[in-house]
């Protein structure tokens, strides 16, 4: 198999990479992708650094042993602990990291306040401060640790009452301000998109990471001219931790998998 040919591996600390996964479906169409969750060990958002690190690269060798030509972290928590070491390791394949969608998010904030929405871990981590000092002298940047959404989106509960009453607890000390965005800056956040919605109102944009990191992986493959050049549409395999575990997690997490990439 030519480079080319080869598949485009993904990985989540468990399902909300699939977010991510969705708008490389979209992009690149005629990409093969294989994509690793490890939902047995998550929520990383809660985890000590040096463990994420690990994780993340063992989950790296994985996709590596599946003949991937490049390797999307599409999960903050993992990109802001492991993706230096990982390109300094990995020299010769792309590594694409995801992080929060600032940049974006400055530039329509008119004066309005910005919220950035994210696990414990990412909003402690240096990549992320040093994203927050670059951007918080020009707008307010408020951060808002989520701790325990990724349990509930990992269960499947992505809609109704336990969502909305979370959301709102979460938000109900912010609405006063003039909110401009929400910054999505976990990569299973996406998935409770319509509830969010319904809170703060379609006048507050809700943006997140995804669409920048498939660019920029589209931008990599086309560098080291690796995209693949058949006609037929791509193929996607999911492979996740629970499924091989003895633990008591539902082993149906593949099935969930393959439902949030077909929203």
């Amino acid at each position: 198999m030519n480079n080319k040919e080869k598949p485009i591996g993904f990985f989540d600390s468990g399902v909300g990479g699939i977010s991510v996964l969705k708008e490389s479906l979209r992009v690149l169409p005629n990409e093969d992708f294989v994509y690793f969750g490890d939902s047995v060990n998550a929520p990383y958002g809660t985890r000590d650094v040096k463990d994420v690190k690990k994780l993340t690269f063992n989950a790296v060798d994985f996709l590596l042993d599946k003949g991937v030509k490049a390797v999307v972290i599409a999960c903050n928590t993992a990109t802001s602990a492991a993706i230096d070491g990982l390109r300094k390791k990995y020299k010769d394949i792309p590594i694409i990291g995801i992080e929060p969608a600032l940049k974006p998010a400055v530039e329509i904030s008119r004066g309005k306040s910005i919220i950035i929405m994210a696990t414990p871990m990412t909003l402690v981590e240096k990549k992320f401060s040093s994203l927050m000092q670059k951007y918080n002298t020009e707008v307010n940047i408020v951060s808002l640790p989520c701790a325990g959404l990724v349990e509930l989106i990992e269960n499947g509960i992505i809609e109704g009452r336990e969502i909305e009453e979370y959301l709102k607890g979460k938000l109900k000390e912010h609405l006063h301000l003039e909110v401009a965005s929400i910054v999505l800056g976990c990569t299973h956040y996406p998935f409770i998109k319509n509830e969010l919605m319904k809170i703060v109102g379609e006048k507050t944009t809700i943006i997140d990471g995804s669409i920048g990191t498939v660019n920029q992986l589209k931008r990599q493959l086309t560098c080291k001219n690796s995209l693949n050049e058949k006609k037929t549409k791509g193929s996607v395999i999911i492979h996740n931790s629970a499924t091989s575990s003895s633990s008591s997690m539902n082993n149906n997490i593949i099935d969930l998998s393959y439902k949030l990439l077909r929203l």
